[in-house]
């Protein structure tokens, strides 16, 4: 397996940031701090699609935080799963804050699932191991949390690139669903959508329909859901601001 080779290699190569290149460290102090930014806030695309839920980011997508993102994801640089996972877990306290609280319950991270396809070409998973990497940060500093992989895919999608908002809509529109288990393990806490990186919105908004319709009603009459993503674009934050 690809992954068993590249934690082989970090063994015996030299270490650089996954930020800047610098050598001495998986993630510099620096590009550390840019990655988890002041814990998370709220952002929205540009345009707004209907059915997205609330969802707070860790950092703007660009520049150092760019290249961790790919970095773990496109070449498989596993060791940055870690601080991923920290900025996440921020964005996921946020987002629960912004929308009401998890009332004592236990928060569950659901990731949403990339294309299977995808999966096999990288050699990993990167959303769910992000979304574990999550859950024990908010363990260790005293979150009860676990992360669910309850949704999957029903169907395959288009490759996103280089879609537009609408089509993007489109082409996720009922694409995913529930495990058969899914709803009874999300009945015991509070669920949070997560994902590596917001863009139109389009997955989020897809993974909350799923999530929704998998799930039967409850606290206080509704599913509570929010999102948490590590990154999105500048732009989403600089409205927020205004």
């Amino acid at each position: 397996m690809r992954w068993w080779w590249r934690e082989m290699a970090g063994l015996v190569l030299p270490v650089a940031c996954g930020g800047c290149g610098r050598p001495g460290a998986a993630l510099c102090r620096e590009c550390g701090r840019a990655l988890c930014g002041d814990g998370g806030r709220r952002v929205r695309p540009v345009p707004e699609p209907g059915g997205l839920p609330v969802v707070c980011a860790a950092a703007p997508y660009a520049d150092a935080v760019r290249a961790v993102l790919l970095g773990h994801k496109e070449r498989g640089a596993l060791g940055l799963a870690r601080p991923l996972g920290v900025a996440l877990a921020g964005a996921v306290r946020a987002s629960v804050a912004a929308s009401g609280g998890s009332r004592g319950l236990p928060l569950l991270l659901v990731p949403v699932p990339s294309a299977r396809r995808v999966v096999r070409a990288r050699g990993h998973d990167a959303g769910r191991r992000i979304a574990l990497a999550a859950a024990a940060e908010l363990r260790r500093t005293g979150t009860a949390a676990r992360a669910l992989p309850v949704l999957r895919q029903r169907r395959p999608v288009a490759d996103q690139t280089g879609l537009g908002a609408r089509e993007r809509l489109a082409n996720l529109a009922g694409a995913l669903e529930m495990a058969p288990a899914g709803g009874r393990l999300l009945e015991v806490g509070r669920p949070v959508l997560v994902d590596d990186l917001m863009t139109t919105g389009a997955s989020l908004v897809e993974a909350a329909r799923a999530l929704g319709a998998g799930c039967l009603p409850r606290i206080g009459g509704l599913v509570r859901v929010s999102a948490a993503v590590v990154a999105a674009p500048p732009v989403s934050f600089e409205i927020i601001r205004n």
